[in-house]
């Protein structure tokens, strides 16, 4: 995630804010421009509702998205569009009863982690089709809270042909923390949800409608195989011994599927935490070793064209630093995974799937 700064005093700016802690500009997210600008109130404001205008670029006019009105984004949208929603609320299809009591803070704390992952795929350049755009594919989220009544039906956070569930439960740290324990894993954030689901999502749009299916099958496996029946032989008798050389989790031996979204996820974790550190142009050197692998300055465009190579040898390196910052602070790795050949080969062939890179085969 890149910086920012106040086009009004230059104060440095940080994606979520909505305003300037030292002047008190309002502030809006641009994604066409991917700026978080600083704005003015537009002279024809009180004839045409709410419209602003950048304080350095008086001639432009915005309106932003209506779930400003709930504190849960901060986007704009150009004052002349017909769209009441920014480029990342318009899909959403259900949103939580926002009378119920902690469903409005739940709600923005899975805008914030939707954000982040419409800033990733706006940068990538990959589709994203609404619903209207792709009638039964399109890309839809439903934020879905369980009844508190015994019997209810439960809510299961999942993709099933562009349509992403969110359990609301998700957004509460401590259920999440519970959940992490109860299925023995190193990490679970709203965040890594959003990415492992949109996986799917891309798993059919870019590979199975972007006919690249046997080169996908060649690298991940068959996806023919029955998922019921995987998921339930994952349950029953978990991973095979020596997994972590070519699985990136222990999920993702579960289906090729999974695999699949579990990888995509993981490459988003990558590409977004490369760009943070690049803006703040971290270096790593540590003074006990010589050894090229462990020292970075890290400076690349994760975004950019190029092989999956540079990246990781920015990211592991970093991984090395921040784990050991946290260890410092008593708390687990930042980073608990380990990226074997196996799991970088996978990798390379998301990273070159969303670069467009992939050779189609011949008709």
């Amino acid at each position: 995630m890149q910086l920012f700064s106040c086009q009004n005093c230059g104060q440095l700016l940080f994606f979520e804010n909505r305003s300037c802690e030292n002047c008190g500009a309002r502030l809006g997210y641009d994604p066409a421009t991917g700026q978080l600008l600083a704005l003015a109130a537009s002279a024809e404001a009180h004839e045409a509702g709410d419209r602003w205008q950048p304080v350095d670029s008086p001639g432009q006019q915005f309106r932003f998205c209506d779930n400003a009105a709930h504190d849960a984004c901060n986007w704009l949208v150009p004052a002349l569009s017909d769209d009441r929603f920014c480029l990342a609320c318009r899909h959403n299809r259900t949103i939580p009863d926002l009378s119920v009591g902690d469903h409005l803070p739940r709600w923005q704390k899975l805008e914030i982690a939707k954000h982040r992952l419409f800033y990733q795929l706006i940068k990538f350049g990959v589709p994203r089709p609404t619903i209207a755009e792709m009638p039964g594919h399109g890309l839809v989220f439903d934020f879905l809270a369980e009844m508190p009544v015994p019997g209810a039906t439960r809510v299961m956070t999942g993709h099933d042909s562009g349509l992403i569930t969110l359990n609301m439960q998700e957004a509460d740290d401590a259920e999440r923390e519970r959940l992490r324990t109860q299925m023995h894993e190193p990490y679970r954030t709203l965040l890594g949800h959003f990415r492992h689901e949109i996986g799917h999502f891309y798993w059919d749009i870019l590979v199975r409608d972007g006919g690249h299916l046997d080169a996908c099958r060649a690298v991940f496996g068959d996806d023919r195989e029955d998922y019921a029946q995987a998921l339930q032989r994952h349950y029953d008798q978990g991973p095979l011994p020596g997994w972590q050389e070519h699985f990136i989790s222990h999920y993702a031996t579960t289906h090729p599927w999974e695999d699949f979204a579990e990888t995509w996820a993981h490459y988003l974790h990558i590409v977004d935490t490369l760009e943070t550190a690049s803006v703040f142009k971290l270096g790593v050197h540590p003074k006990k070793t010589s050894d090229p692998d462990l020292h970075a300055d890290i400076t690349l465009n994760p975004y950019g064209a190029g092989p999956i190579g540079g990246l990781i040898e920015a990211w592991l390196p970093l991984t090395y630093a921040v784990n050991s910052l946290n260890r410092s602070m008593g708390i687990n790795d930042l980073y608990p995974f380990i990226l074997s050949p196996g799991v970088i080969a996978k990798m390379e062939f998301i990273h070159e799937l969303v670069q467009g890179n992939l050779a189609k085969p011949q008709a």
